[in-house]
Order: C-alpha cells, then sequence, then structure tokens
C-alpha cells in the first residue's frame, strides 16, 4: 500500500476542480474537492494507464462506464456481506442506493477495474460502431439535427425537475474525456444554474417544440414520467400542449412487470407514467383555421380528438373506465387547444356538454365515435361493467366529481350523502376554501321536490332496486314518496341552466380576489379558474397575471389549467 501510494507514475490524469453545484461540491469537506480525489492511487494509476492505451471511442466509452464502481463512490452493502457468507455473493455496491447523487459512503470498498473491463469487453455497447442503420447524437433536443417531418415515432425519457443533476453527476467522465457539458439548454431545476420551475418548463418547451418540428403530422411522442411533485407533472403537461402535441392518454408503467396499465387518478404521480401525445395531421390543422371563429371548429376538433383516444383501458382482466372521454375532460383539452392557438372559445361548457350528447354516442359516462361503440360494446359484453376510478378529494373540482359519481347511479337524499361526504373531508387543500355540501349540491345538481313525474335518474334506480316499486308509472303516489328529496344527476338541458348559475356565483367571488390587496392564502380555486377563463375571453390579461401573483406558487404550478391561462397571458403581455 505505501509503495502505491509513494510512487510518481507519468500518464496524465484530469486534476479539474468539481464544477459549482449542490452534488458537485457535496464532498468538499471530505477534502475531495477535485476530480482525481475521487479515486484512490491504485484505481487513479491503473485507470490513467488503461486511458492511455484506449485508442478508440468505443474503448474510451466502456472506461466511462466504470468510472463510478471504480471510485471512492463505492461502498460494501450489508446484505452482500451476508450474501456472501451464505455462498450467494450479488455484488453490487452502495452507490445503488444512492443513484443520483455523489454520496461518499464512510466505509469505501474499492472494486479492482481488471475484472471490470473483462466483463464488458464483449457487451453491445464496445462494438456499437459496427451495428449499421441507426444514427447516434448527444446535442439538445432542442436543435436535433433532424428535417421537419422526417420520424414515424419518438420516445422520450426527459430529465424531470431537480430529480437528477446530470451535468453535475457527469463530471466523473467528462473530466476524462476533455468535454463538458455545456449547463445553459440543460432542462433542470438546479438553484446554482438559477433555474426554478419556470425556467425549467420553457427548456422542456423548447425541447418538445423541436419534437414536434421533426415528428411527421399525426404521428405519436411517448414520453415516460417519473417524479413525485405534481407541479413537475403539470409542467410537463403544459410544456407538451405549449409545443403544439394533444396528449391522448396516460398510463401507469409497471417496471417490475414490463406492463402499462390503466392510468387511474390525475393525482397519482408517485408512480411511473407514460404520457402518449400526438401532433394533429396537417388536414385538421389547415381545416382548423378555416373554422376556429366558429361552433364547427370545436366539433371538428372533437371528432379527430376521439380518433386518437384508446377505446378501452384495463387493469388486468377488468375493463377501467377512459378518463379522456369523460365530457369534462373533453372540454378542457378542447380549450387547451383554442387558447394554445390564441382564439377565443366559441362555445360555452354548458353548450358543448349539449352539443357533444346530440354529436357522438355515450357509453358509461363516456363518449364514442360511431365505429368505436361496437369494439366498446364488444369488450364490455366479454369484461363486465368498467370500473369507476377511485378518487382523491381535495378540493371544489375533485369533491363534485366525488358527488356525481355517488349520487349518478344511486339518487340518494341531503342525510344519506352527508356522512359520506364528511369522511372525504381529510384531505383537503389548507388554500382551498371549504364548501357547505347543501352550496355544492345546490349549484351542480338537482333535488326532486315530490312535485310532478319522478325523474328518469331516480324512477331507473328505485324501480332497478325495490321490487314492489317495478313497473309504476311515474306519478304514482308511492314512487314520489320514495324518489322524494332525493338529488341526482341532471340531463344536460338542465345541467346547462345549473352552469350558468354556478359560473354567475363564481365570477362573483373572483371579482372579490381581483379588490384584493394582499395575498390570497384560502380562496375558491374553481373562482379563480372561471376568473381566469373570463378574462381570457375578454384579452384582459393583465387581471389573470396580478390575480395569479395573488395566489399562492405551488397552487398555480401544481393547477393544469391555471398555469394554462397564465403562461398564455404572460406570453400575450410580452407580445
Amino acid at each position: 500500500m505505501n509503495e502505491i501510494e509513494n510512487s510518481n507514475f507519468q500518464s496524465w490524469i484530469p486534476k479539474d476542480r468539481m464544477p459549482e453545484g449542490k452534488e458537485s461540491r457535496r464532498n468538499d469537506h471530505l477534502g475531495m474537492t477535485h476530480i482525481h480525489h475521487y479515486f484512490t492511487k491504485r484505481n487513479l494509476v491503473t485507470l490513467s494507464t488503461f486511458w492511455s492505451k484506449a485508442n478508440s471511442p468505443e474503448l474510451r466509452f466502456m472506461l466511462t462506464s466504470l468510472m463510478f464502481k471504480s471510485s471512492q463512490l463505492c461502498g460494501p452493502l450489508m446484505s452482500n456481506y451476508f450474501a456472501e457468507i451464505k455462498g450467494n455473493s450479488r455484488g453490487g455496491w452502495v452507490g445503488k442506493d444512492r443513484s443520483g447523487t455523489l454520496y461518499c459512503p464512510s466505509i469505501h470498498s474499492e472494486v479492482s477495474i481488471f475484472p471490470q473491463i473483462n466483463s464488458r469487453t464483449g457487451s453491445t455497447a464496445i462494438n456499437i460502431g459496427r451495428i449499421s442503420g441507426f444514427a447516434l447524437n448527444t446535442s439538445s433536443a432542442s436543435s436535433i439535427p433532424i428535417p421537419e417531418d422526417s420520424l414515424d415515432y419518438v420516445f422520450i425519457d426527459p430529465p424531470f425537475g431537480s430529480n437528477i443533476n446530470y451535468s453535475e453527476m457527469s463530471f466523473l467522465w467528462e473530466a476524462w474525456l476533455g468535454v463538458k457539458t455545456n449547463t445553459k439548454p440543460e432542462a433542470i431545476e438546479n438553484s446554482t444554474q438559477g433555474k426554478g420551475l419556470n425556467e425549467y418548463r420553457q427548456l422542456m418547451t423548447e425541447c418538445f417544440k423541436k419534437v414536434h418540428f421533426v415528428l411527421k403530422p399525426g404521428r405519436w411522442v411517448t414520453v415516460e414520467f417519473s417524479n413525485t411533485k405534481a407541479s413537475v407533472w403539470n409542467n410537463i403537461q403544459t410544456a407538451l400542449t405549449e409545443a403544439g402535441f394533444i396528449v391522448a392518454n396516460v398510463s401507469i408503467l409497471n417496471k417490475k412487470q414490463g406492463s402499462i396499465n390503466a392510468y387511474t387518478t390525475p393525482t397519482a404521480v408517485k408512480q411511473d407514467l407514460v404520457i402518449s401525445a400526438y401532433k394533429p395531421n396537417g388536414g385538421f390543422e389547415e381545416r382548423f383555421q378555416q373554422e376556429a371563429q366558429t361552433e364547427e371548429g370545436v366539433w371538428d376538433f372533437v371528432r379527430t380528438h376521439l380518433k386518437y383516444l384508446p377505446v378501452t383501458k384495463r387493469q388486468g382482466v377488468s375493463l377501467q373506465m377512459v378518463p379522456e372521454r369523460d365530457p369534462r375532460i373533453l372540454f378542457d383539452q378542447m380549450v387547451s387547444y383554442y387558447v394554445r392557438c390564441g382564439y377565443p372559445v366559441p362555445i360555452s361548457s354548458q353548450e358543448f356538454q349539449a352539443g357533444l350528447a346530440q354529436r357522438f354516442i355515450p357509453r358509461d359516462g363516456m363518449y364514442f365515435l360511431p365505429d368505436q361503440v361496437a369494439e366498446y360494446d364488444r369488450k364490455k359484453m366479454t369484461s363486465g361493467e368498467p370500473q369507476q376510478t377511485s378518487l382523491f378529494v381535495s378540493d371544489e373540482a375533485s369533491v363534485i366529481q366525488w358527488l356525481r359519481q355517488l349520487i349518478k347511479e344511486k339518487p340518494q337524499t341531503f342525510s344519506d350523502i352527508n356522512p359520506q361526504f364528511m369522511q372525504q373531508l381529510g384531505g383537503w387543500s389548507k388554500n382551498e376554501e371549504q364548501l357547505d355540501l347543501r352550496e355544492l349540491l345546490n349549484q351542480n345538481f338537482l333535488c326532486y321536490d315530490g312535485k310532478g313525474l319522478v325523474p328518469e335518474q331516480i324512477h331507473a334506480h328505485l324501480s332497478s332496486n325495490w321490487k314492489e316499486l317495478r313497473n309504476l308509472s311515474k306519478d304514482d303516489p308511492t314512487l314520489i314518496a320514495k324518489a322524494c328529496d332525493r338529488w341526482y344527476v341532471p340531463d344536460p338541458s338542465k345541467a346547462g341552466d345549473l352552469e350558468k348559475l354556478r359560473e354567475r356565483a363564481l365570477l362573483k367571488e373572483f371579482e372579490e380576489y381581483k379588490q384584493a390587496k394582499k395575498k390570497l392564502k384560502v380562496f375558491r380555486l374553481e373562482a379563480v379558474r372561471a376568473g381566469f377563463k373570463k378574462a381570457w375571453q375578454e384579452r384582459d390579461y393583465a387581471t389573470i397575471v396580478a390575480v395569479a401573483d395573488k395566489i399562492p406558487n405551488n397552487i398555480l404550478e401544481e393547477d393544469p389549467k391555471l398555469l394554462m391561462w397564465y403562461d398564455q397571458a404572460v406570453t400575450r403581455m410580452g407580445d
């Protein structure tokens, strides 16, 4: 050991100072301030000798692949120690449990370089230069040297927020290569680089715009997403939309089983997700330029969008609801497309709901094209009724959706609903104004008061569940008595009137937020959404920006609708 430490070898080694950064300067207090401090003298001598003899890119590629395991970042795992006792050594190092960091363990395990080289010399990576039919490029995605409309499909596994500081982590081999990452276009959150969520979103938007440019019209991009923050998830979706893509499907990627399952909730970002989005075909975009100011543009968009959506989703053998076919999601997608293209939305939510029912075929709360219905019905016959999505209630929008699910198939009285409602409030957002159940019901649903015929929604439920109520007319006193005071989901024609009343109440509250002099700590998020939408229609971008400055930044970043209105308003004001 002394002989090695005291040796004076002549081969070149990098001695660069570690760059500024949270990870790259993590070990300064340990005296590991320069790149050569990350290796023992023995491994440094060995690496340097091999490096001097590596006369091809393939050989240097191989050497960079073993930098981490050859460094002092490698430490023993107790599980490996016990495995060796049992004669079943699995190998491994502590760095595996601290991936994405330059964590240096207190106990270092020096790994010999020779067996690592032996195990890699026959790998495909070393022979990559001999494979034909592919192109390898290391530029930023925002400057891919590929012609317009030339690719059939793109798969991306991009950086997600502050998950990994790539340029800092790469310095371990970049110092040997003598080629450093240009961090200016690096799409990450990094305080050292002065990049927050806004900068990250802008950089990702530029990357997605380039992908949109090189992709053929009507073709797909798949984005694998892995992050636990809803704000990063929303920024990725916003960047995709800004680039011109339309999200058609989000599913869960099960890496262990190698399967893709139905995505069940917009807050389930703690799992790996697969986002499928498409570039609209040229024919639709050309038509849209002519139709954008008319209602026909709306239905052309919906018709085109439905073609791209999955007809069914499965979770194992069970059929799942397809959230993207929900009328509210369809409306949001349509609004998003209009806003991105810079056009006012020519139709209200209630008009959209009514028009949807007239032009497309409903099934289980979803809408389909005529040629898609046969496929859906066929799969439903073999798999049974689709399972409802379980909801996590945190604000007004999610509690309305929960109430809709609750009383759609089973109209109930207030006394039946209230205990269930109270159980759902445990995860209510601290910034969201909590509303009374009666107010929520009055603004979004209808209650049968015993006058006139029993509504079809209530009649269907009662006649299906009580034998004595079957085959009774809708004006039968026995049926009326059982139906009285039950809340139910209105049909589209009556839902439109409710929507107008609710929107009026929301806009009244938004006016109060506009006049507020201080930051808003507790407010009605739905009122802000309604106000932003109205301000956009009136091209009052200053109001959107002013109110956005009054609400907590994390609320803005974690709400895709607010983020869309705000980003577009800032862009228009800049223009």
